[in-house]
């Protein structure tokens, strides 16, 4: 009995779980759209780059930006796979890939599916056997979809009751702070990425 007691009490808290993997995976996928937009702008040849400590600039962007996106894959895809575990909330896989039925707040779980989706298109075409088949110009077209996914996959974090109760968001709950803080880095880091492509679109 009480081994079942505790199968069924870790079955209950899958909902709070996922929950919390899907709040870890949205902070990594923050970091690493910031960490794509520092490869792309070439931000260790800039001012603020070269100032920065020797250890800091020892490190290789460009295998942490691929390094994350992999965890953050990870962490999304136990997210979504704990869900239809508590029957409570009444989730299917079915409801997740295609949430126009969803139980609860199906525009809101759209949000999620579609970044989820393109989270898994990025990837995949950032693959060598892939990318090395497809012309630059469209590979940076398919990889731009990620500025899109980072963005929906917080506004699906801020939005969704983490309880699948269909409750009001709290702006001020502590995991809507975290989604709320990772929204404004990516608004600023974007901002910034764009006034780089101006400057650098005028000085050519």
């Amino acid at each position: 009995m009480h081994i079942t007691s505790i199968i069924a009490d870790a079955l209950i808290n899958t909902t709070d779980l996922s929950g919390s993997l899907g709040l870890i995976a949205t902070v990594i996928l923050t970091c690493n759209m910031v960490l794509g937009m520092m490869l792309s702008t070439s931000f260790k040849k800039t001012n603020w780059g070269l100032k920065l400590p020797e250890k800091i600039k020892s490190l290789d962007i460009y295998n942490l930006h691929n390094y994350t996106a992999y965890i953050a894959l990870f962490f999304v895809l136990a997210h979504v796979i704990l869900i239809p575990l508590d029957a409570s909330n009444k989730f299917t896989y079915l409801d997740i890939l295609w949430p126009a039925n969803a139980p609860h707040q199906s525009n809101i779980v759209f949000l999620g599916t579609f970044s989820f989706l393109a989270l898994i298109t990025v990837i995949i075409t950032t693959q060598k056997v892939v990318k090395q088949k497809l012309r630059f110009s469209l590979w940076k077209k398919i990889h731009l979809i990620s500025y899109a996914t980072c963005m929906l996959f917080v506004a699906h974090g801020i939005l969704m009751d983490p309880l699948l109760k269909d409750r009001p968001t709290d702006w001020i709950d502590a995991e809507k702070l975290i989604s709320e803080l990772c929204g404004l880095v990516l608004l600023i880091a974007f901002i910034l990425r764009y006034k780089y492509y101006i400057y650098t679109t005028r000085k050519s």
